[in-house]
């Protein structure tokens, strides 16, 4: 969907915000004065006392979503609307972030550009994480990271990766981050592995506070898949540093790039190299 044709939208705020009330409503009179619907998430109407839409609902009837707060409320919303392939906007609250990079003040002039059709959606790679059991898988989206790790801080953890169903490399440290292009500029640089260019369609293994000092991070191809599992008795999946599933050794952890995008609405002249610039103080 071009931006241009959006009529509806849904509105995730940041939780347990409620002083976004009054920054709810300069949005939502801001949409509706372009003539685009607006429609406010249950969880978020709950917080500032406005009755709103369940989220599945919202996301079937709406044609984006618009997330008021930072990064991290973007993150969730591309993740749990990632099935209905909708576009997702972030409007920061606070201070700029590598996603969310519309201020309020500012978007009563992007939504007048959006309508004219000037703004862009930008499609970002997105991880398949499948939890998988002799009798059972769970399938997980991660727009981040994806990052196995120990239970314990007193253990190390020893991670066995396969690629394409060849053996890789056997992992021994604190554990081993899986990070998209977006989130190469998360976890996965704190960890001293590379950033990305965010619509590339690769990924990146870095391992966490490795052994041994031989081992760095590796960028693959997107079309590669990749398999972990451990002899430990526990280890730890967390998505996007969000949700948590604990892995005995009976399971492996299966991981793709998903075959959809996660699309992003930016404004036309939007430079990912300025943000990160700024974000990361780069010439300073």
């Amino acid at each position: 969907m071009q931006a241009s044709n959006i009529k509806k939208i849904g509105v995730l705020l940041r939780p347990s915000t409620p002083e976004l009330k009054s920054s709810y409503f300069k949005l939502e009179k801001i949409f509706k004065n372009h003539g685009i619907d607006v429609y406010l998430d249950s969880i978020s109407g709950a917080m500032i006392d406005i009755m709103g839409t369940e989220f599945d609902a919202l996301c079937m009837h709406v044609d984006a979503l618009v997330t008021l707060g930072g990064d991290g409320t973007l993150i969730s919303a591309v993740r749990r609307s990632f099935k209905y392939d909708i576009p997702v906007l972030g409007v920061y609250a606070g201070s700029l972030g590598f996603l969310a990079d519309v201020n309020l003040d500012e978007l009563d002039e992007f939504v007048e550009n959006m309508v004219r059709g000037k703004s862009r959606v930008d499609e970002r790679s997105v991880l398949e994480v499948r939890i998988v059991s002799e009798n059972d898988e769970r399938k997980m989206y991660a727009f981040n990271d994806m990052v196995l790790t120990r239970p314990s801080v007193s253990n190390m953890i020893h991670i066995e990766t396969l690629v394409d169903g060849k053996a890789f490399n056997t992992y021994y440290g604190d554990g081993v981050i899986v990070a998209t292009p977006t989130g190469s500029t998360a976890y996965n640089v704190s960890a001293g592995g590379p950033v990305l260019f965010p619509l590339s369609k690769v990924f990146v293994l870095t391992p966490i506070c490795p052994h041994s000092l031989t081992q760095r991070p590796v960028v693959l191809p997107g079309e590669f898949s990749i398999e972990m599992k451990t002899p430990e008795p526990r280890a730890l999946v967390i998505i996007d540093g969000q949700d948590m599933h604990e892995l005995d050794k009976n399971q492996s952890v299966h991981i793709k790039l998903a075959t959809r995008t996660a699309k992003l609405i930016h404004r036309e002249e939007f430079n990912y190299f300025d943000v990160l610039k700024q974000k990361l103080r780069w010439g300073e």
